[in-house]
């Protein structure tokens, strides 16, 4: 699928976080909240955007959205990595990587040769109205938080 577009209405999804609650967009409607696409949970690049974010919680949040992390990985392997960095946000497990296809953002990948999908790094930033309201597609690690906080003060 292609990547939804800023005034598109957000693609509909349903995933267990970490804590075991399951976040959906139809959960989330009438707040403001983020959705970041990330590879795989404790690699380097996933873990300095992850802990930035963490490091960041504070500025992000104080800005009036939630953050969500989403990743194909399992619930169990979110746990073990949240609680290993101490993320004050919810980690979403799309193992079928369902939201990552109608997100647009499981896109093919190459890497020593070999060929394979996964999630493009790339975060959306969702108003209460369930509207995409920015698109950070191909983010860097260590770029994130400052985009984030650039577009949520647009």
């Amino acid at each position: 699928m292609t990547r939804p577009a800023v005034g598109d209405t957000v693609p509909a999804f349903e995933m267990t976080a970490d804590d075991g609650s399951v976040v959906s967009d139809a959960a989330l409607r009438g707040r403001r909240y983020v959705l970041y696409f990330y590879p795989k949970d404790d690699t380097p690049g996933c873990t300095t955007q992850a802990c930035s974010l963490r490091d960041s919680f504070a500025a992000v949040t104080g800005t009036g959205v939630e953050v969500f992390g989403v990743s194909p990985d399992s619930v169990r392997s979110h746990v073990k990595f949240r609680d290993k960095y101490a993320l004050p946000y919810r980690l979403l497990s799309d193992e079928g990587h369902r939201a990552a296809e109608a997100f647009g953002v499981w896109i093919e990948k190459s890497r020593y040769g070999r060929t394979y999908f996964g999630n493009e790094r790339t975060s959306f930033i969702v108003g209460p109205d369930g509207t995409v309201e920015h698109v950070l597609p191909k983010v860097k690690p260590d770029e994130h938080v400052g985009l984030i906080l650039e577009a949520l003060a647009a």
